[in-house]
């Protein structure tokens, strides 16, 4: 990227990349909740935390940018009842925010060179950021959050969660 929005002087793939792994080093325990001030503040987390932690640390409160956006757009996300500090951590909430506001990219997990490190990865019911390691043919692992016996939370599933819908760069 070209773009370091927090002006930290690291781009924002980079920041995201390192702010998603700086989460997931603490080792969050899956387990949706509600929080009063948005963001989990303890040792609990869900899969769109990861992309919120990351997407924060480069510089994107997708909280807040997610709450405008509604109130902008609110038939875009089908929401009933909006709640700032909730909606932000739903997936088809994140995936209407990307789909309108990020640089779409390709969802063909066989064109390998196409997904970057930092690079958000949407399915049905789960999200997750493309990390900077690959396996032997080449297929980024994904750094995500997705259950309370996860074994590691960089993982090979790419091509094995299910069909991606979407596949984002944040811009």
């Amino acid at each position: 990227s070209k773009v370091d929005k927090d002006e930290d002087g690291v781009d924002d793939q980079t920041d995201l990349l390192q702010s998603v792994r700086a989460y997931l080093d603490t080792k969050p325990k899956y387990k949706s909740k509600y929080y009063a001030s948005g963001y989990p503040d303890d040792t609990y987390g869900v899969c769109t935390d990861v992309v919120a932690f990351g997407m924060l640390g480069a510089g994107y409160d997708i909280r807040e940018l997610m709450d405008e956006d509604i109130k902008q757009a609110p038939e875009a996300y089908n929401i009933e009842n909006p709640d700032k500090n909730i909606d932000f951590r739903r997936v088809p909430n994140v995936a209407v925010y990307l789909k309108r506001h990020a640089i779409a990219l390709t969802k063909d997990t066989g064109k390998v060179e196409e997904w970057q490190a930092g690079d958000i990865v949407v399915w049905k019911n789960h999200v997750g950021v493309i990390s900077d390691v690959r396996n032997k043919d080449g297929i980024p692992f994904v750094l995500h959050n997705a259950s309370p016996v996860q074994p590691d939370y960089e993982q090979d599933i790419l091509k094995s969660w299910g069909k991606v819908i979407g596949h984002y760069r944040i811009s």
